[in-house]
């Protein structure tokens, strides 16, 4: 566990120094969001009905424009092959390099949300839910993300190719976690659509770590 959170770490400091990744991440979460008041217009009914929508898309996005970093850095300079050669498991690597990608990716989102919330109208039974099925949810986008990273460690510029194999994957947690927002603002049914988010995020958390594992040591190979 020393080690686990040791390359969590380490991974958390390159992410805030080198070039602030993290950063961008928010900024581009923030204009995503803040351009759609300027497109739609300044009906507020319009604005309060797409908002968690808005909101989710947007994170999601953000979280695809940082997936390369997760292992694209360590590949080139070599680290990737420590991490294959020291006691911790590959398995166990891919969880460390996914908590770091969430917490400097989705949990900065997490905390913009409620602001952006208010931009876009957002009912103030929705503010709870929101942040709710976000922390629920985003952890399987940095988990599943872990695969494409995996997949395309290799290729340089890769990103579009990462883009378009992690995309249809991000549709279910999409789906289910605007739906969770909106059932549990109207009052009906919410608690299972927050259910199934999370069994997404449990699944995603059995599964990845093998599979991004896999593709990692075939690159490395």
């Amino acid at each position: 566990m020393h080690i686990f959170f040791n390359i969590c770490k380490r991974d958390i400091q390159l992410s805030w120094s080198q070039g602030s990744s993290s950063s961008m991440v928010v900024a581009f979460f923030i204009i995503v969001v803040s351009l759609f008041p300027l497109g739609v217009g300044p009906e507020q009914n319009i604005l309060a009905r797409i908002a968690v929508g808005v909101i989710w898309v947007a994170a999601l996005l953000s979280c695809l424009l940082s997936l390369d970093r997760i292992f694209q850095a360590d590949f080139e300079d070599g680290s990737l092959d420590q991490y294959a050669l020291n006691p911790l498991s590959l398995e166990m690597v891919v969880m460390s390099k996914a908590l770091a990608h969430w917490l400097t990716t989705s949990v900065p989102l997490i905390l913009m949300a409620p602001f952006l919330g208010i931009l876009m109208n957002l009912s103030n039974d929705a503010f709870m839910p929101l942040i709710y099925s976000m922390l629920i949810g985003t952890p399987a986008l940095s988990l599943i993300g872990t695969i494409g990273a995996s997949l395309t460690v290799s290729i340089r510029r890769g990103g579009v190719l990462l883009s378009l194999l992690i995309l249809p994957l991000y549709v279910p947690i999409l789906i289910f976690g605007v739906i969770s927002v909106d059932t549990l603002t109207v009052g009906k049914g919410g608690n299972a659509s927050m259910l199934i988010l999370g069994a997404l995020t449990l699944f995603s958390m059995a599964i990845t770590p093998w599979a991004a594992a896999a593709s990692v040591r075939m690159a490395l190979d």
